[in-house]
């Protein structure tokens, strides 16, 4: 199976966003993982309406709680 770059970059920007969550930069860890999850639903060229809005409406949710996060410190 071969990945876009788009879609790549996607994967790559979650596995970012994922381990930023883990180390405690939380609110950077969840623009990566959204912004990964819109890369790669972008990317997708071959689904249905669903399939292509759902992550994006999802992307969108998870850029608002990271804006909506306190700092913490």
């Amino acid at each position: 199976m071969s990945l876009s770059r788009q879609s790549l970059l996607g994967y790559l920007l979650v596995a970012v966003g994922i381990a930023l969550g883990v180390l405690g930069s939380v609110q950077v860890g969840l623009i990566c993982i959204a912004a990964g999850t819109a890369a790669v639903s972008l990317a997708a060229k071959a689904v249905g309406r669903v399939e292509r809005y759902l992550p994006l409406a999802l992307a969108l949710g998870l850029f608002a709680l990271a804006l909506a996060l306190p700092s913490g410190r």
